[in-house]
């Protein structure tokens, strides 16, 4: 199997942690693919994935899978003995989901449109538009408070359970400094919980 990625990326930072998490990072070969460059809009890269974004999980057999959740299920349930990370009972899983969601919706994508609004990365294929990226950017502040006060009796976003919802937010908090959105001293349950995480050997993948 491999992985095209963009080894700074969130994205696959999120997919890395997975894997690492289950134990299954040596299972994939990852190709590196620089998007500053374009390489992800090239006829090759294209056929894999349409949307042009990075991950693609391609099979031995060929089957490429986009999207970062989409690929973590694939290895959650072609590895059933490793460690479950989105959930094992209906109830957990479905818990699980919400989260992934309001991660996915409410933060991470917010984060993504502050970067690629306010910095003008991706300036040469879309048109940014800086007040689009400030207002994103409150949104992401915002959520830093949201997620502090959730933090505050649980040790984990999703109870006492290390989690893909975990994963996910916690990539999506380092992402956001590269538009200078950062925890703040006041927010110490979500400070401590990023700590926590950050100690976990996945963090360093």
């Amino acid at each position: 199997m491999k992985i095209y990625e963009t080894a700074t990326a969130p994205n696959p930072r999120r997919v890395r942690m997975f894997l690492a998490e289950k134990g299954l990072l040596d299972q994939v070969e990852r190709v590196e693919i620089d998007i500053a460059k374009g390489e992800n809009l090239t006829p090759e890269f294209v056929a894999r994935n349409p949307m042009k974004k990075v991950p693609v999980l391609e099979l031995d057999d060929g089957t490429c899978i986009a999207e970062t959740m989409a690929i973590c299920r694939y290895f959650e349930v072609a590895y059933p003995t490793t460690p479950k990370l989105l959930g094992d009972s209906a109830a957990e899983q479905a818990l699980i989901e919400q989260w992934l969601r309001w991660i996915e919706f409410y933060f991470f994508m917010p984060t993504g449109m502050c970067f690629q609004h306010s910095t003008g990365y991706f300036k040469d294929r879309m048109t940014p538009y800086p007040e689009w990226g400030a207002e994103c950017g409150k949104q992401v502040s915002s959520y830093f408070s949201f997620l502090d006060q959730h933090l505050a009796t649980r040790p984990y976003i999703c109870g006492e359970q290390f989690t893909a919802a975990d994963i996910n937010a916690f990539t999506t908090v380092a992402f956001a400094r590269v538009v200078n959105i950062r925890i703040q001293p006041e927010q110490q349950h979500l400070q401590a919980w990023y700590d926590r995480i950050k100690a976990r050997p996945s963090a360093s993948v």
